[in-house]
């Protein structure tokens, strides 16, 4: 049985300000969008449905935004706890930590500076720091030094 990957999908409150943080903070680029209606209400299990569905994909990366219309979005934005059962954070290398960090912070998102981890690996300087985009979702980024 063959399996492949296909994509992640968040839930946004803005779709403009999710697609700045991605695509112009990370790299991604808009990709294919739906207009998705009461049809995948069974399949989202909810009562009625209405939302954009815009997927943004980086080399083999997809990411679907879905911004809903119908049901209101719900649910506390604030960044989960990393011991917290379930996904716990999206994960980016970058070149330029410092750079991509900032972009980031002026994109929306929270730079969480007391995450910030640097170590030494034969010579390699290893940098990472978690970040908050604009919906509480914690994405890690790193900077492997080479």
């Amino acid at each position: 049985m063959a399996t492949t990957f296909s994509h992640f999908g968040i839930c946004v409150a803005d779709l403009g300000r999710s697609l700045r943080f991605y695509c112009d903070g990370l790299g991604f680029e808009k990709a294919e969008h739906h207009q998705i209606g009461p049809e995948f209400a069974a399949l989202m299990e909810l009562d009625d449905v209405k939302l954009t569905s815009q997927f943004i994909r980086k080399g083999d990366t997809a990411i679907e935004l879905l911004a809903f219309d119908v049901p209101t979005p719900e649910g506390d934005r604030a960044r989960r706890a990393i011991n917290r059962f379930g996904l716990t954070h999206l994960s980016f290398r970058v070149d330029d930590l410092p750079g991509t960090a900032q972009r980031l912070r002026d994109l929306g998102g929270l730079v969480v500076e007391a995450t910030r981890t640097t170590f030494d690996l034969g010579g390699a300087a290893l940098d990472f720091v978690y970040c908050t985009d604009p919906d509480g979702v914690r994405i890690e980024l790193m900077d492997l030094g080479g």
